[in-house]
């Protein structure tokens, strides 16, 4: 009843609007409502910007998932290692950047990379580099909000990561260590093979996290500069709450869904076959 009323009553709704041209005019009198049909998606995918927020939010994907699963897996790794020290104090430190705000943080690091005052620029220019515009620029607006998402979102990826490794027997390492394998073949054919299925379920919870971009751009950049980070969520929150069609920002919001969905899908069955095999 409650997952009813909650979550497919909504769902339900917001399909039913994505078939309508609701808008502001619609808003004031819904007699001016008009079924239209699969018409909002028709329209979309023929729209430029579509194509280029989903560009960017691939490619915010390709490039953030990655590097977010390393920096996880490498803190994990250190902190799970018997030469760390304070390893409390550190894992607490490494993971406070996931319970911060985002918007919060998000604008310290707009300010840290300012072109004119910020510290980062400061610190190239003290070693002979000239200062970089990395939010006015399209070609390093995208990689500085994936350096702030990997910064902010790795800590949680990083604690499930401890959790395997600690899950892992130590006899099989102290077995390896008898046998002459180094350390990185032991991290190789160990490590990897028994902390396969927890990168298979971070890899998709962390795919599934960052399609839905929108709070870094829309504090950082605003989805500049050329729309260069424009993400298909931040599409849809402009489509909706900025020029008030909702009816496409619902189908935005359904095709985003469809995406998700297939990757996701995709994933989770080559995962399974790999275990299978």
């Amino acid at each position: 009843m409650v997952l009813g009323l909650f979550f497919l009553l909504p769902v339900f709704a917001a399909l039913l609007l994505s078939l309508t041209d609701y808008d502001l005019y619609a808003l004031a009198d819904v007699g001016n409502l008009r079924f239209v049909a699969l018409g909002n998606y028709w329209e979309l995918l023929h729209r430029p910007l579509f194509w280029s927020a989903l560009g960017n939010t691939f490619y915010f994907v390709v490039i953030g998932v990655p590097l977010s699963l390393m920096a996880s897996l490498g803190a994990a790794l250190l902190l799970h290692s018997p030469l760390a020290r304070m390893k409390p104090f550190f894992r607490t430190a490494l993971f406070a950047p996931v319970v911060t705000t985002v918007v919060a943080v998000a604008v310290i690091w707009r300010y840290l990379f300012n072109t004119k005052y910020g510290l980062v620029n400061y610190a190239l220019g003290s070693i002979g580099i000239h200062p970089v515009d990395w939010l006015g620029d399209p070609h390093w607006a995208m990689p500085t909000i994936i350096l702030f998402a990997v910064w902010k979102n790795f800590g949680y990826n990083m604690i499930i990561f401890l959790a395997g490794l600690q899950a892992i027997p130590g006899d099989l390492y102290e077995a390896a260590r008898i046998d002459g394998a180094s350390a990185p073949r032991q991290f190789w054919h160990i490590t990897l093979p028994m902390l396969k299925p927890t990168l298979s379920m971070v890899g998709i919870l962390t795919v599934a996290g960052y399609f839905q971009l929108f709070a870094e751009p829309y504090v950082m950049t605003e989805g500049g500069p050329l729309q260069s980070t424009v993400s298909v969520l931040y599409l849809m929150y402009e489509e909706g709450f900025k020029w008030w069609n909702l009816g496409s920002a619902s189908a935005v919001a359904f095709l985003l869904f469809v995406i998700m969905f297939a990757v996701t899908a995709t994933m989770f069955r080559l995962s399974r076959r790999g275990d299978e095999a």
